[in-house]
């Protein structure tokens, strides 16, 4: 029997003092998104959402707590979203990333498809960790 095959991805949605949270405009696809990627398969949760934070924007993060984890049903790709708190460096557009922005949850709202906007939205509540699936673009 084939297993269905699944990749595994995760998110770090960096708060700030404001209840501001760090998104990225992606150079691939010129989407407005979280930081984060695919997890390698020698690394931990956490190590991955560092060096997708690190790798996409230039800070060193702490990992807070699972916020989320969301499935895209078209992708097969299952994503664990963590909310984090900036350490250290000062965000930049990187290689991965052609911008880098502070956003309020209205900002995200109106910048976001919503499979997206929900995953930052969730980390800004305290009724986590939220259990979501989505097309790529809307929520099922």
């Amino acid at each position: 029997m084939d297993l269905p095959k699944h990749s595994v991805s995760v998110s770090g949605i960096v708060v700030d003092t404001d209840d501001r949270v760090l998104v990225i405009r992606r150079a691939d696809n010129g989407h407005w998104e979280a930081p984060g990627g695919v997890l390698e398969l020698d690394e931990s949760f956490e190590d991955g959402v560092r060096r997708e934070v690190a790798e996409e924007t230039g800070l060193d993060v702490s990992v807070d707590r699972l916020t989320g984890v969301y499935k895209n049903l078209e992708g097969g790709i299952v994503a664990l979203v963590f909310r984090c708190t900036a350490r250290a460096g000062k965000p930049h557009p990187t290689a991965e990333a052609v911008d880098v922005q502070w956003m309020s949850a209205t900002d995200v709202r109106d910048a976001m498809v919503p499979a997206f906007a929900i995953r930052v939205l969730d980390a800004l509540d305290e009724l986590g960790p939220h259990v979501r699936a989505h097309d790529g673009v809307n929520l099922k």
